[in-house]
């Protein structure tokens, strides 16, 4: 698979929908996540991201605003040890509750399918970095439906060990706006990541739609010891 450019993904999608990006930087220091969320209605557009211990939740910016909160508050990223979970939607806390079981990854998601909101059934996408004794590796995964039917559910779990310094990979919800939104398709998109960590923030956001682009997320890791740096972007202030 080829390295695509990040930035024009994004500007060639108008609504790519929420996007997990993991990988780590050219020095081959640090593990990189990166997590976006968008929305076209006011109640989706009505968030801002705020940290919550290690991790991040979503909020209303208005709550009196806020008509339905099922599928848009939640904690995308929480911390389990040397582990960070990114997702979503509330499987984070699926995920954080099973592998705090001793379940892995993937048998954490076993009991979770996409999001039940036909007719787009959003995809569920998921990612966890794990850090060890000066080693990282991380996966991905894609709960979807077949095609827009329902009634089948389609899981994909991606594994990189021993990822390459510079490099990371790109997944998201949707292939682009449409009515009913079209699931992304494929394995999750081969990019490059930068080494300092604002320049990432700056590329991801000045690179999604002004008009659908809602919160972003940033964390690097320094891999040998486990300390790390974050930013957050709300358009909403």
């Amino acid at each position: 698979m080829k390295v695509v450019s990040l930035k024009e993904e994004l500007m060639n999608n108008s609504y790519p929908g929420r996007g997990i990006v993991i990988g780590k930087t050219p020095d081959g220091t640090k593990a990189a996540a990166a997590y976006f969320i968008m929305g076209r209605s006011e109640n989706s557009r009505n968030r801002i991201f705020v940290e919550d211990g290690a991790g991040i939740r979503t909020q209303a910016f208005d709550p009196s605003k806020l008509t339905d909160p099922s599928l848009i508050i939640y904690a995308p990223v929480r911390v389990l040890g040397n582990k960070t979970i990114v997702t979503n939607g509330d499987q984070t806390d699926t995920i954080y509750e099973g592998m705090d079981k001793q379940m892995t990854f993937e048998q954490s998601l076993r009991s979770r399918t996409f999001e039940p909101d036909g007719p787009n059934y959003t995809p569920r996408i998921s990612g966890i970095m794990h850090i060890e004794k000066g080693s990282y590796n991380y996966a991905m995964s894609i709960i979807k439906s077949s095609d827009g039917n329902p009634d089948a559910c389609c899981r994909f779990t991606f594994a990189y060990e021993k990822p390459l310094a510079g490099e990371g990979h790109f997944i998201h919800t949707y292939m682009g706006d449409g009515n009913p939104l079209p699931s992304y398709e494929g394995e999750p998109k081969r990019v490059e990541i930068p080494d300092d960590i604002d320049s990432f923030a700056e590329l991801l956001w000045n690179s999604l739609n002004p008009d659908n682009k809602v919160s972003l997320f940033v964390r690097y890791i320094n891999i040998a010891d486990g300390t790390y740096t974050s930013r957050i972007i709300n358009k909403n202030q």
